[in-house]
């Protein structure tokens, strides 16, 4: 293989700079190195805010949204969840809501009492009954609508054109990272292609196995200015390009979590990967758009117990987060937003879970967020053929997070005109 001729070609075809598990890096390196060439000191539109960040976590399979944020005082909830209902806040039981509103009746599921102490210090907004028009049921083409942020599910994905219209048409390194086997499509744009991995453990460099010269490029361009043997001719200097980009994202991903985090996280897939993503902050990586996924919420039966678990992974994952940003001195930097595809149905079914349906809410964190519960908890008798009707469509979310927070262009992005949610303190 070392023997092979030294060509662009087979550095992109079978180096591919970077390696995953995930297998999704690619398109990532080739673009970047080819932004790289033209001008490798990367800057942004003016006005767009550098250093803020935005952390996306998505429910996989639909999460439940009525026993998410519980509607106690409609007596209707009683009436179609006989099994499923959660009690009004009380004494301490598994089956009792926490407060949120006494007034409006609305409490939250009591696996949530991690993120209920972050909604009490004001760090939570509680986005009530979002969806879109004419929704969709299906996991892939609903997910793919939120990703898109088309109702016709096509396209690039809304993150993906955020870098596209913010970056003057450059690729930034870095600049999206999905923690996970591989990069949803909200982060695919035209131009920007997001970096990928499981774990970090196995997002490494991987030149060496292409070509010996590219074994620590660092070293070569150190002791002669170029790759050996390259002399300086621009397709080979386009490799040096290619390599050292490569090895600074491998290595300072590493190095990142390779430190301690300043609070302790429990072992929980999502708690992993938000921990993974709370050492890049704190190690000032230039990414300002890091995706967390979780799955396993499409809770068609027995759903109280499976209910509980995941909704618990959740809180015990985002809170120790947001401690840990705040130990950073980053928390003022950062938001985060999770949604889920769908909610479920009014009724539970017939095997004590609950059906594919529609609104569900949003949950919106940071120090930047206006806390509190947007919007109107959607009607569990008014219904659209047994299913809830939404309130606010979840691109008024995008809208206020791509505008408010991340000073970027929403209605271009999302090739829309959508008002903002108005979750942001802007």
């Amino acid at each position: 293989m070392h023997d092979a001729p030294f060509t662009r070609r087979l550095f992109l075809q079978r180096g591919c700079a970077l390696a995953s598990l995930a297998a999704t890096v690619p398109c990532f390196i080739e673009r970047s190195a080819l932004g790289m060439l033209g001008n490798p000191l990367l800057s942004s539109q003016p006005g767009v805010p550098d250093h803020r960040i935005l952390v996306v976590v998505q429910l996989g399979g639909g999460n439940d949204g009525l026993n998410t944020v519980v509607p106690y005082g409609d007596p209707e909830y009683f009436k179609v969840r006989p099994n499923l209902a959660l009690q009004a806040p009380g004494p301490s039981g598994s089956g009792v809501s926490l407060q949120l509103d006494q007034q409006l009746g609305l409490g939250l599921h009591p696996a949530l009492a991690p993120l209920k102490s972050l909604y009490d210090e004001g760090l939570v907004s509680v986005v009530q009954g979002v969806g879109y028009p004419n929704p969709n049921r299906s996991h892939f083409t609903s997910m793919d609508i939120w990703h898109t942020g088309r109702l016709d599910a096509k396209g690039s994905g809304w993150i993906g054109r955020y870098f596209d219209a913010t970056c003057n048409g450059t690729p930034i390194p870095e600049g999206a990272v999905a923690v996970g086997r591989s990069a949803p499509l909200a982060m695919e744009g035209n131009i920007q292609k997001p970096i990928s991995f499981e774990s970090p453990e196995l997002f490494r460099w991987l030149g060496e196995d292409l070509h010996p010269a590219l074994k620590d490029p660092y070293e070569a361009i150190n002791r002669s200015g170029t790759l050996p043997g390259t002399g300086g001719d621009t397709q080979k200097d386009f490799l040096m390009r290619t390599a050292l980009d490569a090895q600074v994202a491998s290595g300072r991903i590493l190095a990142a979590v390779a430190k301690a985090p300043l609070v302790r996280y429990p072992e929980t897939p999502l708690a992993r990967q938000l921990r993974t993503i709370g050492a890049m902050i704190r190690a000032e990586m230039p990414t300002r758009v890091y995706y967390a996924t979780i799955g396993g919420f499409d809770t068609h039966g027995g759903q109280n117990t499976r209910h509980a678990q995941l909704l618990r992974q959740v809180a015990e994952a985002i809170e120790p987060f947001q401690r840990d940003l705040k130990a950073q001195g980053n928390d003022a930097r950062v938001v985060t937003m999770v949604f889920s595809e769908f909610g479920r149905r009014v009724k539970q079914n017939g095997a004590n879970g609950t059906d594919h349906g529609t609104a569900a809410p949003v949950f919106v964190i940071g120090a930047g967020v206006k806390p509190g519960i947007v919007g109107t908890h959607p009607s569990l008798t008014d219904l659209d053929q047994g299913d809830l009707k939404y309130g606010i469509d979840f691109r008024s979310v995008y809208a206020s997070l791509l505008g408010d927070w991340m000073k970027a262009p929403s209605e271009q992005i999302l090739r829309g005109n959508f008002p903002s949610a108005g979750i942001v303190r802007a």
